[in-house]
């Protein structure tokens, strides 16, 4: 019995924790404000941290997405264009969707990887593994 408890120590060493709750994960809202041709969504490094995913991925697709250029600075994310915040809002919940839930469990706790040059879903909960459409 021994040895089944060091080899299981050891395996649950090397799998990642999931941080799950059991409540529905709700897609984080962007606060922002206009200053006078620019957006500004003050709380994208919050955002980004909650889905687990860098920062300027999600940036670059906000920017694709939105047909608009722009840049992170230590107040957010900058947006050459005035833009309304439910518009705003819909792009990151279309993010959320196709980057972050696992398309079988419905679940945020996944991450990406590459593998033999597909980039693919990985979730952490279920085990799914779905590629992704979207060039990011």
């Amino acid at each position: 019995m021994n040895n089944y408890e060091k080899l299981l120590e050891q395996a649950y060493k090397q799998v990642k924790s999931v941080s799950g709750t059991g409540e529905r994960f709700e897609t984080p809202k962007a606060v922002g404000k206009v200053q006078g041709k620019n957006t500004i969504i003050t709380n994208f490094q919050q955002i980004a941290q909650t889905l687990r995913r860098p920062p300027e991925q999600l940036a670059k697709f906000l920017q694709r997405e939105l047909a608009t250029p722009g840049n992170i600075t230590s107040a957010g994310l900058v947006l050459k264009a005035r833009l309304p915040s439910q518009r705003v809002n819909d792009k990151i919940a279309s993010y959320t969707k196709l980057l972050v839930l696992c398309p079988v469990c419905q679940k945020p706790d996944t991450e990406i990887k590459t593998e033999k040059n597909v980039k693919k879903k990985h979730c952490l909960a279920c085990g799914a593994s779905s590629p992704i459409k979207v060039n990011i």
